[in-house]
């Protein structure tokens, strides 16, 4: 298996060498040559496989001959073992045709988890084997950062630096990261927005000197890793309700656009999923994309919903770049031209192609608080403010004929707040989080600058090497 740059002019890797390069060269992110596909006989052979065997067997097409069967096996067992459901990623039915998908059960009670615990694994296992270290530098709008940190604290070749941004995450999110004191563990709390932190981790990227001298590495879903990490639990709801034999529709809460990018690998694989629903909040671009053809960047509003709360989604452009008929080139002039004037120009035919799978769903704050007081009211069902507008896009969107699910992104606990205005009860954290609130929290305050943030990572990866 080999992977080429969206953009075209970066060096084509095996699997080992784009996990560890993360961002590419040029600035474009890594795909598949080819995409693997599995025959619905072969998916048929994995039904009721545990999640662990299953996800090795739906992700070793992408490591090629980096990594043996059995090797890879351990891993993803490992990976698991922890997690709070013994089937890993259940399946709730809400109604007839609704049901969804909890992937909250890892130990930061969010979907990251299901891709950070693997791939924490997979950075130890192959720098293990070419003894070298990497700097992991990492933007989070929320989940991401608490679910690296727990997956990479005390990694003997790995130091990562986790940037979000101040006072837009909710409080448990925030200390989940800030509370682990582990010598390779540092945040940063950047004044500014979360698309302000994912810029700056491509700016510290595209520092060539600087990437080479920290030897860097990335965790966000710009790591083409981290997307194949998500696709077997896609696979296994699928098979679960009947396919190959079925087809099964998908509502993703969107941010970042690498969830709902992991349900389009697994189509490509084979699975018959004819649509695919992207549930955004009030920071509407993709709907809008995907309603209007109007990909233009405004300004991020905080939500009930933060991990959603972005503007400019890295992934999409892996997408771009699919409908755009692989033309590196193409892809490369429209990402800029976007950066540059902040929309996107995108063919009618380019358009259509996307708009045949996806389709876009919004609900603002209010709407999802009421959503989660009825669905409450109505079902027992209590969902976080990002699961419910996935919720609320299949029961507005999917078809009467095939079942559709909604991917359940974190557990309701860790937005307390929201849960209270829309129930008036929080819920409780489990017991390995109950005393989360009396930890003791450490992080750096640092400006939207990439000057201040080079010398903050560069310090304290000198600091842990001394």
């Amino acid at each position: 298996m080999r992977y080429i740059s969206t953009r075209g002019q970066a060096p084509v890797r095996d699997f080992s060498g784009v996990l560890l390069a993360g961002l590419a060269e040029d600035g474009g992110l890594y795909m598949p040559e080819t995409w693997p596909t599995f025959s619905a006989a072969e998916f048929r052979a994995l039904r009721g496989l545990p999640y662990p065997d299953l996800a090795a067997r739906v992700i070793l097409p992408f490591v090629g001959d980096c990594i043996d069967f059995d090797t890879l096996l351990r891993l993803c067992r490992e990976s698991y073992a922890g997690f709070g459901s013994p089937a890993v990623v259940p399946l709730v039915q809400l109604d007839t045709n609704i049901w969804t998908q909890e992937l909250f059960h890892g130990p930061t009670l969010a979907f990251k988890d299901m891709a950070m615990q693997l791939l924490g694994r997979l950075f130890d296992h192959v720098l293990g084997q070419r003894g070298e270290r990497v700097t992991i530098v990492g933007a989070t709008s929320g989940d991401t950062g608490s679910a690296a940190i727990e997956a990479c604290a005390n990694r003997a070749c790995v130091d990562i630096v986790i940037l979000h941004p101040e006072g837009r995450t909710s409080e448990v999110q925030r200390r989940q990261m800030t509370t682990v004191h582990a010598a390779n563990v540092h945040n940063l709390a950047v004044e500014g927005t979360f698309d302000d932190c994912q810029d700056l981790v491509k700016a510290m990227f595209a520092d060539v000197p600087f990437r080479s001298d920290m030897n860097l590495s990335a965790v966000n879903s710009i790591n083409w890793a981290r997307i194949v990490g998500q696709i077997p639990y896609y696979v296994a709801a699928a098979l679960a309700l009947g396919a190959p034999d079925r087809d099964i529709e998908f509502a993703v809460p969107t941010g970042n656009f690498g969830n709902v990018l992991a349900a389009y690998g697994a189509r490509r694989m084979g699975l018959p999923v004819p649509r695919l629903i992207v549930a955004s909040n009030r920071n509407d671009i993709l709907a809008r994309f995907l309603a209007e053809r109007d990909m233009s960047v405004r300004g991020v509003e905080p939500s009930l919903s933060p991990s959603m709360d972005i503007q400019v989604s890295s992934n999409f452009e892996r997408l771009l770049f699919e409908i755009q008929g692989r033309d590196a080139a193409l892809t490369a002039r429209t990402m800029l031209d976007f950066r540059k004037n902040g929309r996107m120009d995108v063919s009618e035919t380019a358009w259509l192609e996307a708009t045949a799978l996806f389709t876009g769903f919004r609900l603002d704050d209010e709407q999802t608080l009421e959503a989660i007081r009825r669905l409450y009211t109505r079902a027992g069902y209590l969902a976080d403010p990002h699961s419910i507008i996935g919720i609320e896009a299949a029961r507005a969107l999917g078809s009467a004929e095939n079942p559709v699910v909604a991917m359940a992104t974190a557990h309701p606990a860790k937005f307390p707040d929201a849960i209270f205005q829309a129930i008036g009860q929080r819920p409780p954290l489990p017991p390995h989080l109950a005393d989360l609130y009396e930890r003791i929290e450490t992080y750096t305050k640092v400006p939207a600058d990439l000057g201040a943030i080079e010398t903050q990572v560069r310090a304290t990866v000198l600091r842990n090497a001394a």
